[in-house]
């Protein structure tokens, strides 16, 4: 424990550290208040639940579309331009959204303002995961600065809607709206003055391929691990709120989340401080495999206690398995592919969410939460049988 504790004192200590950090948990913070606020925002403003989710998906799908080519400008230019194009359009489309009403703006009008705000998002998460790769050349340290990452956006998924809650509690969906609004406006200049830019290194082999990061086989085999283990995340996203509204109690679904989402923040924060002899590439299937053993057990579960207990031990193997992940991603894409190669791997974790709350959804009507979890634990034991040719590969080098 002593050389734990010591291991994270010297971590912060570092020169711009906790700066870095502190700045990367309240940029991102719209990832966990964005779609619930524009969510309720939307559904005030066109009296339809449907008419909102579509939009939200808009939103998403958009994101997920365009960060790859946010990426390749990044990679090839630099941060700086992206991040004035993006500080000022996604602001500008949130705005008009959030006055939509005051501006009689016709309904389909919202459609395209949420695509452009969605295709303009400020990519925080993937410039934060590329720092971290141009800021730790030490294995160590870069390991510790992806755990913290991890856990950082734990925080930003509990902390997030948590703030939206108590702005509905306490006041309007516009009132929501507009604090994420205000956040989201401030991503870009706080990344701008957090002193990153010192660290950020631009390759320069001109040596590029249409397809980028995607002509690295071991990259595919990443993403699609990726997309994999997030669509049991969609499935617990659902299955957690269809479980607790089947026992009548509905704001039991928010408990379990939340307290998965603190075993992920325990497990992400002593992976980050372990120094593992086993490659990487073979932890991963032993963490993904971990997942799926207390997820699968979910479907056997009608006691909510015990559930309690299955999410938690669940959520401490998620944290060190996306750490995994982003190593991996780290230390297989090219130089001169740092940035894009995070922004696909964004999008297959946006498609994954998104693919196991809808298939989620329809198991938690038709069939029960207990289908849910049963797929997710499926999903689980997928995600590890996918990363397992990676274990025949050589170490990256950086490694």
């Amino acid at each position: 424990m002593q050389r734990f504790l010591k291991h994270y004192v010297a971590f912060f200590g570092l020169p711009g550290v906790p700066r870095l950090l502190l700045i990367a948990l309240i940029a991102r913070m719209p990832v966990g208040m964005m779609s619930l606020s524009m969510l309720v925002h939307l559904r005030e403003l066109s009296g339809s639940f449907a008419f909102a989710g579509a939009m939200v998906g808009t939103y998403l799908v958009a994101m997920a579309s365009t960060a790859p080519i946010q990426g390749r400008l990044i990679d090839r230019y630099g941060p700086h331009g992206v991040l004035i194009a993006t500080g000022i359009v996604h602001p500008a489309a949130l705005g008009l959204l959030l006055f939509a009403a005051p501006l009689h703006l016709p309904l389909t009008a919202i459609a395209p303002l949420t695509m452009i705000a969605g295709a303009f998002v400020t990519p925080i998460s993937v410039l934060t995961r590329t720092l971290w790769r141009h800021r730790f050349d030490d294995p160590g340290q870069r390991r510790t600065a992806f755990a913290i990452d991890s856990v950082l956006i734990e925080i930003n998924f509990t902390v997030g809607p948590a703030l939206i809650g108590l702005a509905l509690i306490f006041g309007t969906p516009a009132d929501a709206f507009t604090i994420t609004w205000l956040i989201a406006a401030s991503a870009a200049p706080l990344f701008v003055l957090s002193g990153a830019a010192r660290y950020w290194r631009r390759a320069t082999d001109e040596d590029r391929h249409l397809l980028g990061p995607l002509t690295e086989r071991r990259l595919l085999v990443v993403y699609a691990t990726s997309a994999a283990l997030t669509f049991a995340f969609g499935m617990l996203e659902v299955g957690y709120p269809g479980f607790a509204a089947r026992a009548g109690m509905l704001a039991f679904g928010g408990a379990l989340l939340a307290v998965c989402s603190i075993g992920s923040a325990l497990g992400g924060l002593a992976y980050g401080g372990l120094n593992l002899a086993l490659p990487l590439e073979r932890q991963l299937p032993r963490l993904l495999l971990g997942f799926a053993v207390p997820v699968g057990a979910h479907a056997l579960v009608a006691v909510p206690w015990l559930l309690t207990m299955l999410a938690f031990v669940a959520g401490l193997l998620i944290a060190p398995a996306l750490t995994a992940l982003s190593l991996l991603v780290t230390h297989y894409a090219p130089a001169r592919y740092a940035t894009e190669a995070f922004t696909w791997m964004s999008t297959c974790i946006v498609i994954g969410v998104g693919a196991g709350m809808a298939v989620g959804g329809q198991l938690v009507e038709t069939v029960g939460p207990w289908a849910a979890f049963a797929s997710a634990g499926a999903a689980g034991v997928i995600a590890a049988l996918v990363s397992s040719p990676l274990q025949r590969n050589k170490r990256a080098p950086d490694q």
